[in-house]
């Protein structure tokens, strides 16, 4: 089989439901791009670009835009983001749809692919090549459709979220104003999923993640000579074990919540006691008052330890907020999920541990974050975790999450 057919199977390979006369259009409009959804993601997987270097994918997405006659294509946002408005035929509302762009400094030279990223030591091991392919899907099935369009869709295309906090600098720098959007949708890859399932959950769905960073200091002294000095290394040790307790035994067993040291830093030579050790860890909630009360019981926590051992400690924190999907605007798209999916391909879970910058247009308008799936075990593809080396899509998922995303929004305009 030649390669475009190849690329051409693979896109219709997750079948269409029957639905209402839109969704034959939309379904036909996704089709017609299928193979172009491959080429394109495995383009960007080529030419993975770390936060807020994404030069060239920024350009790709402009230059896309462009050919496709979108206008009021903005660039430089956040440095390197890029949004643009599809006017609709009709009058209505305005809603927001967003892609995250950058990858991560991990090494794909060990996953042998034909699309194996060509920069040294990054990689896209989260799906936004994904992500930020499916959009620029949506934005052409839209633009194509746009006559009958009842509204306007604004499209983000976001720098900088893994770590960098690119959402929020694209909200400083005006993202959801002129026009502001009623509503933002994102989507994510989750290889816990089968190609063609989507996962969701209204309220909170991903988790609150600080980053905390914590100083103990204590006093050099000679190895052999203890007595003489404060042993950061003692004390910080000392600190990791008793900060674990608030998991354990200070906060509600039914109060989700982690807290991770994952880094220690410190001394200077084997035989001198150290002065300073360095800490670094994450804290992971869903509840406001569940963080607020844990960062109290740290402060408690090291305040003791470091004390007891005449030490000290500083701590600091950064993180992102609770992805949170507000109830009524899940309860209003869920119904274009099931038409579009079936019932028992759109699962409600629990909420997940980990963390997503979308929580900033969150905490400015209403918006709803859920999960696409990827996996299939018999490619084996979409069976490694994010994050990881070996992580790879299904991208049968690709014409799906096009098609929902697509549909997702035009509901949410019709609806008024």
């Amino acid at each position: 089989m030649r390669r475009r057919e190849f690329l051409a199977a693979s896109a219709a390979a997750v079948p269409v439901r029957a639905g209402s006369a839109n969704d034959r259009v939309v379904a036909d409009a996704v089709a017609k791009i299928g193979p172009w959804l491959v080429e394109q993601r495995r383009d960007l997987h080529m030419h993975p670009e770390l936060q807020f270097q994404e030069v060239r994918t920024s350009r790709v997405v402009a230059d896309r835009l462009a050919k496709l006659g979108i206008g009021d294509i903005r660039t430089g946002l956040a440095k390197t983001g890029v949004t643009a408005l599809i006017g609709g035929g009709k009058p209505g509302p305005v809603v927001a749809l967003r892609a995250d762009m950058d990858a991560l400094p991990i090494d794909e030279s060990k996953y042998d692919v034909p699309y194996q990223s060509k920069n040294p030591g990054v990689k896209h091991a989260c799906g936004h090549d994904a992500h930020t392919t499916m959009l620029l899907g949506v934005a052409e099935v839209l633009q194509s459709l746009r006559a009958d369009l009842p509204g306007t869709v604004k499209l983000i295309f976001q720098p900088a979220e893994e770590g960098g906090g690119g959402a929020q600098k694209m909200i400083d720098e005006g993202v959801l104003k002129d026009p502001v959007p009623a509503a933002i949708f994102g989507q994510h890859v989750w290889p816990e999923t089968p190609v063609g399932k989507l996962n969701y959950a209204p309220g909170p769905f991903m988790a609150a993640a600080d980053t905390i960073t914590i100083r103990v200091r204590g006093k050099n002294a000679h190895g052999a000579r203890p007595e003489e000095g404060i042993d950061a290394i003692v004390v910080a040790a000392e600190c990791i074990s008793a900060l674990q307790s608030i998991r354990s035994r200070r906060i509600a067993t039914s109060d989700p919540m982690v807290l991770s040291i994952g880094k220690i830093e410190g001394g200077t030579a084997h035989n001198i006691i150290a002065q300073e050790v360095l800490l670094k860890g994450t804290l992971r909630t869903l509840n406001s008052n569940v963080r607020d009360r844990v960062f109290t019981l740290m402060h408690q926590t090291l305040k003791g330890v470091t004390e007891g051992f005449g030490a000290s400690y500083e701590m600091e924190s950064s993180g992102t907020a609770l992805t949170y999907n507000q109830p009524e605007l899940v309860e209003s798209t869920i119904p274009t999920f099931t038409r579009l999916l079936g019932a028992d391909n759109v699962v409600r879970v629990i909420p997940q541990m980990v963390a997503e910058d979308f929580s900033s247009y969150q905490k400015v308008i209403p918006g709803f974050f859920y999960f696409l799936g990827i996996r299939n075990e018999a490619k084996k593809l979409g069976i490694h975790p994010v994050h990881t080396p070996d992580f790879d899509i299904d991208e049968d998922a690709l014409p799906v999450g096009v098609r929902v995303m697509a549909s997702a929004a035009w509901d949410y305009l019709a609806r008024g």
